[in-house]
């Protein structure tokens, strides 16, 4: 199995450990992973801002470099989920037959449901909160929705558990969005803001020492509440976890 391993631009941009923990990890568990040079934005910001017309080219350059992988993995699961789920209807204008949005998986999802992983060699002696992102609960399927009568599951929190010296929690509010929401925070940013602070400390109120998430996206606007109000608690992108130490 032949794996593309898709850095998001802002990734790349602002949290370039994140794809170095995302490659470092993969290798080290034996996948047959490539890192194709040239990439860029795979156009959601576009598409957010209502302009879906204009990532096509971004979509279809995204085609002409993953297409021949067996699967492709980031990590970033609004990313992701932004391929998986409106690939197929942006390109078919253009004529083009997507050949990624099946494959496409977020790093956590590949982890726990292709490779089936039990066990991890890392180590982080650290008490986490796990943040649900808004993409990875309602179109992953990282984790159950906590409004339907479901058995409980969660995949990251499944795998942030193998990793040795950790002790994982979970917000009262569990699902509820940390107001970063993309284009959201700049058309409406004092609510934004406003929910990232209750979010920020909902996470506090576990007493954990960072907050997780599969998304650097809400990290990203976590941290920046965080640094505003000087708040106790840091933010970690969750495959940097569970690539501690390797």
């Amino acid at each position: 199995m032949k794996v593309g391993l898709f850095i998001p631009c802002y990734v790349n941009a602002v949290y370039p450990e994140v794809g170095i923990a995302a490659y470092k990890l993969l290798k080290s568990l034996g996948v047959d992973i490539d890192y194709p040079m040239d990439q860029t934005c795979c156009g959601q910001p576009m598409a957010n801002a209502g302009f879906e017309h204009k990532a096509s080219q971004l979509a279809l350059r995204f085609e002409d470099l993953f297409h021949s992988y067996d699967v492709v993995v980031g990590p970033s699961a609004s990313c992701v989920a932004f391929v998986k789920e409106n690939y197929d209807h942006i390109l078919r204008p253009t004529g083009h037959t997507c050949k990624t949005a099946e494959k496409v998986r977020d790093i956590c999802e590949f982890l726990h449901d292709d490779l089936k992983i039990t066990s991890l060699p890392s180590h982080f002696p650290h008490k986490v909160s796990l943040h649900n992102s808004c993409h990875g609960v309602r179109e992953l399927r990282l984790s159950r929705a906590s409004e339907l009568r479901l058995p409980y599951y969660n995949k990251v929190r499944s795998l942030l558990e193998m990793v040795s010296g950790i002790e994982v929690f979970e917000p009262k509010r569990i699902d509820e969005c940390c107001g970063f929401g993309g284009m959201y925070s700049i058309e409406e940013p004092e609510v934004s803001t406003c929910m990232g602070h209750d979010k920020v400390l909902d996470h506090m109120s576990t007493g954990a020492a960072y907050i997780t998430a599969p998304d650097s996206s809400c990290l990203m606007h976590m941290q920046g509440v965080i640094d505003r109000e000087k708040l106790p608690i840091k933010t970690i992108h969750a495959v940097e976890i569970l690539a501690a130490n390797l």
